[in-house]
């Protein structure tokens, strides 16, 4: 899309200051970021678009040394900070900057919260703009300077619009009586918890494993993770783009001993067999050479009446869904779906507890979810039967 006026380009201390004024003056702005991880090991928040009603600005965090000026903007509660699927942008900002959030609203929460089928920012585009969005740039490499014309519309295009389209999102939950809901979910949006028991190895192993593995085959695909990780940290690329999960399946599904091996028995090939073949062969001959591997942060197996309440649950959120027309996560988490069922509240009182995060849906639904628990429908029987 050609806008008619060219956006704030805000690249130093100065200008930066007269932004966070803005801002600051604002009851509503928008924000976007666009980071690297497509390119890099080590990703960071390459550029920073805001919109106010009046101009749109973008922020280059990689010439401006301290960006402190924008943290009162974002923890500021007077300021509603529009972001569509703010929770990658919010990790990131948080990790980067150290900012703290409040005040967030979510059109990607608020579309799903109506039910909305098609809620990626480029569909809520077109169907409410009639804009059609480039896709292309979603892929973009944000960490090269300088952007080019075209990143920068495509950059200033995804808040632009936000703040009409969050009035309209806006408008229709207070019509559908579904607007307590979504506020809720954008109060949890806005406490950012940044993973720390994150392993980028053992979530590879994961993602690689097959079934038909033994146990060798488990532990030699570890060590190729391993090697895949490494490698991809020493020379800041991205995982994916050292080796694919296709490779290292094919290579620990053969375990090679040798050149010969590792050439006729996986699908590596060219500049991938030439620049990883000694360093794979060496994975493999440490996988093959060390102790079972065992995956012992998997999830516990949890007993008979966590499963019963578990399917309960699952059943009465797939029906409630149904009702609302909404998928099953709007109604209630996974997260505290399974907090409930394992801590098998004995009463109301208990379930209000565990839903003390969550006032707008205990109030809705609470009552429910008491009733469908097993203990709770054998007690109720039981009851009846005196």
């Amino acid at each position: 899309m050609k806008f008619d006026t060219k956006p704030v380009w805000v690249a130093d201390g100065q200008s930066l200051r007269s932004l966070a004024a803005d801002l600051a003056a604002q009851p509503i702005i928008a924000v976007d970021t666009e980071s690297n991880s497509l390119f890099v090991y080590y990703e960071q928040v390459c550029l920073i678009q805001f919109s106010t009603p009046q101009r749109d600005y973008l922020v280059d965090p990689l010439a401006i040394e301290d960006l402190t000026p924008l943290g009162a903007v974002f923890s500021d509660p007077a300021i509603e900070k529009v972001f569509h699927a703010a929770e990658y942008d919010l990790i990131c900002l948080q990790r980067d900057f150290g900012f703290q959030f409040n005040n967030i609203f979510d059109t990607m929460i608020g579309a799903r919260t109506l039910g909305w089928r098609q809620t990626g920012l480029g569909n809520l585009l077109k169907e409410h703009f009639n804009l059609n969005v480039n896709k292309k740039f979603q892929r973009a490499n944000w960490g090269k300077r300088p952007l080019d014309p075209e990143q920068l519309d495509y950059a200033r295009t995804d808040t632009h619009f936000l703040i009409a389209l969050r009035h309209i999102i806006h408008d229709q939950l207070v019509e559908t009586g579904r607007w307590d809901l979504a506020r809720e979910q954008f109060r949890h949006a806005a406490v950012v918890t940044i993973p720390n028991n994150n392993d980028p190895i053992l979530s590879c192993w994961r993602s690689c494993k097959q079934r038909d593995f033994d146990e060798r085959q488990k532990t030699v695909l570890y060590e190729l993770c391993r090697y895949r990780e490494e490698f991809a940290q020493r020379i800041d690329r991205p995982p994916f783009k050292v080796l694919s999960k296709e490779n290292l399946v094919s290579v620990a599904r053969a375990c090679p001993t040798n050149m010969s091996e590792l050439r006729s028995q996986t699908n590596l090939s060219g500049r991938n067999f030439d620049r990883h073949a000694a360093g794979l062969l060496h994975a493999v001959k440490q996988g093959l050479n060390r102790s079972p591997f065992h995956d012992h942060h998997r999830r516990p197996n949890y007993d008979e009446v966590f499963q019963n309440n578990l399917e309960a649950l699952r059943e009465w959120r797939k029906q409630q869904a149904q009702l609302l027309n909404v998928e099953s996560d709007v109604i209630l988490d996974r997260e505290t779906m399974e907090k409930i069922a394992h801590s098998n509240p004995a009463t109301p009182a208990d379930l209000q507890a565990l839903m003390k995060k969550m006032p707008e849906r205990w109030d809705q639904f609470g009552a429910e979810i008491f009733e469908v628990l097993p203990a709770t429908q054998v007690k109720n029987n039981h009851n009846k039967g005196k």
